[in-house]
C-alpha cells in the first residue's frame, strides 16, 4: 500500500532532523543543509534557523505541492 501523503513523510523526516536542511528564500523550498542553489529557483540565499525548517516543513506537508520542478517537464 502506497503512502497517501507522500509530503506529510517527507515533512516528518525534516522534523527528525532540521538541522540537516535550511529553507531557501527565493521560493520556500527545503533543501539539504549542503546545497548551494536551490534545485528549484536556483537561489542561493538560505535560512538555516531550526525554527524556520520546523515551521516551512509543517507548512509544505500540509498540503499540495505547487511548485514547478524540473521532474514535471519529462
Amino acid at each position: 500500500m502506497t503512502d497517501p501523503n507522500p509530503r506529510a513523510g517527507a515533512a516528518a523526516k525534516i522534523l527528525a532532523h532540521p538541522a540537516d536542511y535550511k529553507v531557501c528564500e527565493g521560493c520556500g523550498s527545503i533543501v539539504l543543509k549542503k546545497a548551494l542553489l536551490c534545485p528549484n529557483c536556483h537561489a542561493y540565499r538560505f535560512d538555516e534557523s531550526l525554527v524556520r525548517v520546523g515551521k516551512q516543513a509543517e507548512i509544505l506537508g500540509s498540503r499540495d505541492a505547487s511548485s514547478v520542478t524540473k521532474d514535471d517537464y519529462n
